[in-house]
């Protein structure tokens, strides 16, 4: 006999990104790893980058993402399969509208495919990147 929907578990998977932000002039660089620990494998996973200074206009991207506005932009990871050490990687480099002495880079996830993620500390981050081109670790 098939379970209710209102009983079925939810499928849990816990995303994870790290990676590092660089900012030099006008010019901001963010280099992201995106990992799954499971035990579910979610379909895709979107991933979203809000920055503190508004970007100069419509950037050039990865196919895989899209600029939401001024301040933000949206990539998606593809499958994330549970426990794969490889990952996903992604890179963007972008022009921002004016040259800020810093600039704060917000990244956390908006869909995982549905599943549940009981750590999501390790998908949120908040990282404060002064214009010194060194490389900001989260």
């Amino acid at each position: 006999m098939p379970v209710p929907a209102d009983r079925r578990v939810a499928r849990e998977a816990d995303v994870s990104h790290h990676g590092h932000v660089s900012l030099w002039g006008r010019g901001l660089g963010v280099w992201l790893h995106s990992q799954n620990h499971g035990p579910s494998s979610p379909v895709s996973v979107t991933v979203r980058f809000r920055f503190s200074v508004p970007l100069s206009g419509r950037q050039e991207m990865p196919v895989e993402c899209l600029q939401a506005s001024a301040r933000t932009v949206l990539c998606r990871t593809g499958p994330l399969r549970a426990d794969e050490w490889a990952g996903r990687q992604l890179a963007l480099e972008l022009q921002l509208a004016r040259r800020p002495n810093e600039v704060v880079v917000r990244i956390d996830t908006v869909w995982n495919s549905g599943a549940t993620d009981r750590n999501p500390d390790n998908n949120r981050h908040e990282v404060l990147v002064p214009a010194t081109g060194d490389e900001y670790v989260f």
